[in-house]
């Protein structure tokens, strides 16, 4: 038998052409341990700082992503494929995290007293541990990273970052703008490194924290990896949420906003409508509208603003997801529209609904990551609650009703999910929690919440006498 001989570098691909980006080379060993120490040394300093000096760079890396907006979300788009338009809107996304980390960080993560049984004073503080490695995903190239490094730098910790291979650039970009933001040498670093290497810095006794968006099997393996180092994880994994059309929603703006929510960022997102579970008084009206708005979607090159759907992001995610339409209807579900993947350059796959929708198959119960939807029908509004919630998975959802407080008791009390949106489809609000339940993973960002991810919560406790 031969031997594997492993390569040294890999290349981004443009997905709506199919054509090299660039190509990078994966680092050394004796690299990554290098800027494991370089992170800890600047990590013993950054602790020390107070809010307002950290503050004041993350503001800065703030402006910097809207300084450098028009070249970030070009490189963004030309290496995962979402339109420009939308890159350009997550580039400013970005920008109000590092704003409202920066302003309330102090508030957040302040000193709190309490009275000790023997009268004497309790204070809890949250301190930082250290270095946070985040694995990140290809779908959001600047957000996902945003999302941790911000919290945690503002929290006092230093952050390593493994991103997808194929948004290397956004990466090398990103660490460029926060150097030029002022961030000290160490804080946020880049590894461009196989998976090997990555479990060598999880298991590596520097790195305190692992934090991965990615799939629940992806899950899986890193929060087991982590566990055995007794290291603590924040898990944001996959779903296929489900959007519900009652009995009295507004059914032109469900369309409108349940089309929004499928297509935006071209399908492929963790917390996208995927799962559409109409009541039968409105199953035929919604059906009809939404199957027409799908198909008249316009689908081309993402630096088009009068294109609504750009490519996916690579050739095997298309594949993937056309195997997964193709085993649905194998197994009963129907094409309304769609269905098939274009041909010539690029990674396209049309806007598609399926019905006849059934357990058992993929488009019920697993996660489609791209434009395909799946239409449900329920008998009444219990019956949607019941399906909604049959599914491994728990990150969001979507009610649509004019009775705005019969929805919101529906949310609280019956929504088996992390976030629930009503009347609308939404992404991200960075004064909001955001996370999920069962296979959707664990811990919160966003809100306040993933600034106490990564912290020591420590009780200092001083006698009365």
């Amino acid at each position: 038998m031969g031997t594997e001989t492993k390569t040294n570098t890999f290349e981004t691909i443009n997905p709506l052409n199919g054509k090299t980006l660039e190509t990078y080379e994966y680092m050394s060993d004796k690299e990554v341990d290098s800027i494991i120490e370089k992170s800890h040394e600047a990590f013993l300093e950054w602790r020390f700082k107070s809010f307002e000096e950290r503050g004041k760079i993350i503001k800065s890396i703030g402006q910097e992503l809207k300084n450098y907006k028009s070249e970030l979300s070009e490189i963004m788009t030309n290496e995962m494929g979402k339109l420009l338009k939308q890159s350009h809107q997550e580039v400013e996304l970005c920008a109000a995290i590092c704003n409202y980390c920066a302003e309330n960080a102090s508030e957040i993560l302040k000193n709190e007293e309490r009275e000790l049984s023997d009268g004497g004073k309790g204070i809890i503080t949250y301190s930082p541990i250290g270095i946070i490695y985040g694995i990140q995903p290809w779908n959001y190239p600047s957000y996902q990273v945003i999302r941790y490094a911000i919290t945690n730098l503002m929290a006092g910790n230093s952050v390593l970052l493994k991103h997808a291979a194929n948004v290397t650039g956004t990466a090398k970009l990103l660490e460029n703008l926060f150097k030029a933001a002022g961030l000290p040498e160490g804080l946020f670093t880049i590894v461009v490194i196989d998976h090997d290497q990555s479990d060598n810095i999880i298991n590596h006794k520097l790195v305190r924290g692992v934090t991965l968006t990615g799939s629940p099997d992806a899950g899986k393996v890193i929060g087991k990896k982590a566990g055995e180092q007794l290291k603590k994880t924040v898990l944001e994994l996959g779903s296929n949420d489900a959007y519900l059309v009652l009995s009295d929603a507004d059914i032109e703006l469900a369309v409108e906003k349940s089309v929004q929510g499928r297509i935006y960022n071209n399908g492929e997102t963790c917390i996208a409508a995927k799962r559409f579970i109409a009541v039968e008084a409105v199953y035929d009206n919604f059906k009809d509208a939404f199957v027409k708005a799908m198909n008249d979607l316009k689908m081309g090159d993402p630096n088009d603003e009068n294109i609504d759907l750009g490519p996916m992001a690579r050739k095997d995610l298309r594949e993937k997801i056309h195997e997964q339409v193709t085993e649905s209807v194998d197994k009963g579900a129907e094409i309304l529209c769609g269905g098939k993947p274009k041909d010539g350059d690029g990674f396209f796959y049309p806007a598609t609904v399926l019905g006849n929708v059934k357990p058992g198959q993929p488009a019920y119960d697993d996660e489609l990551f791209g434009p395909v939807a799946s239409l449900i029908r329920a008998i009444d509004n219990e019956d949607a609650m019941r399906i909604a919630n049959d599914s491994r998975f728990g990150l969001g959802g979507g009610i649509f009703s004019k009775d705005v407080d019969g929805a919101i008791k529906l949310a609280e009390k019956h929504f088996d999910t992390g976030m629930v949106f009503i009347n609308s489809f939404g992404l991200a609000e960075p004064n909001m929690p955001f996370g999920g339940v069962k296979d959707s993973g664990y811990g919160r960002e966003h809100g306040g919440f993933g600034m106490k991810e990564f912290v020591n919560t420590k009780s200092i406790l001083i006698s009365k006498d």
